[in-house]
């Protein structure tokens, strides 16, 4: 795994240690995660300043500027500049250089309409090997997400990101887990600037609770189906998000009476 992986495992993990530890069930260890290094701050630092719009869709991304603006050598930032492109954000056109990919409608639509695909395959494969302490581990981790009703976001987050992360890790398709954390990773980024709805909470909740209620049933069909209105609606609800976020800023920018 990569280190974006590491990246939101420590900010999860650090972000909710003011919690009681008596109400909070133990993080298990992911494999394959590591602490990340200069380049993963490098780019951590430009996704963020994609996302957020401080650099603009269709930008030049010239490697120069940025290694003087993040006060580091340019290999970081050409690494950190290919990872982005693996991931979506960066588009790299020969004698042209990289620019920021717009983060609209389109870009979320892709990916979840992916995702669709690749999560419940991977969950209908999980239903087939999964333990009692796989499903007692989920049945924890969602218990805690129920409790904390998304009073904690952060430790939402990482709880959630477990919960799938459990029934996928052992998959023996690499490549399908890859494309799933590296999706997953974009979404998130995304979606944490946007509110959840109340309905969409709830969506979550109860989308969590059929899930494990067909893997105890051994229903993989079932598990699956849920998987794919689990993820369709995420992606769905981030896109609603990203137009009410947009309504709202034409109506700021409008002026009284118009």
């Amino acid at each position: 795994m990569s280190n974006p992986q590491a990246r939101h495992r420590e900010a999860a993990v650090g972000g909710a240690g003011d919690a009681p530890p008596d109400s909070v069930i133990p993080v298990p260890e992911l494999p394959g995660f590591h602490s990340p290094d200069r380049e993963g701050t490098v780019y951590e630092a430009i996704r963020e300043d994609i996302i957020s719009g401080r650099i603009p869709a269709n930008a030049r991304l010239i490697v120069a500027e940025l290694a003087e603006r993040h006060g580091t050598s340019t290999n970081p930032v050409r690494e950190a500049l290919q990872q982005l492109r693996g991931e979506g954000f960066v588009v790299m056109t020969p004698n042209r250089g990289a620019r920021v990919r717009p983060i609209d409608e389109e870009f979320i639509r892709d990916v979840y309409e992916i995702e669709v695909l690749i999560e419940p395959a991977l969950t209908r494969w999980f239903v087939g090997i999964a333990t009692e302490a796989d499903i007692a581990a989920l049945e924890a981790m969602h218990a805690e997400m129920v409790r904390l009703n998304y009073s904690d976001p952060v430790r939402h987050g990482v709880l959630d990101t477990q919960f799938h992360h459990t029934m996928y890790e052992r998959h023996y398709n690499r490549h399908a887990l890859d494309l799933w954390w590296k999706h997953r990773e974009i979404l998130r980024a995304i979606s944490r600037r946007l509110p959840i709805s109340l309905g969409r909470q709830a969506a979550v909740m109860r989308e969590h609770q059929e899930v494990l209620d067909a893997i105890k049933a051994h229903d993989a069909d079932a598990a699956a189906a849920v998987l794919a209105r689990h993820v369709e609606g995420s992606g769905r609800h981030i896109i609603e998000q990203m137009r009410a976020a947009r309504r709202n800023s034409r109506n700021e920018l409008s002026p009284p009476g118009n």
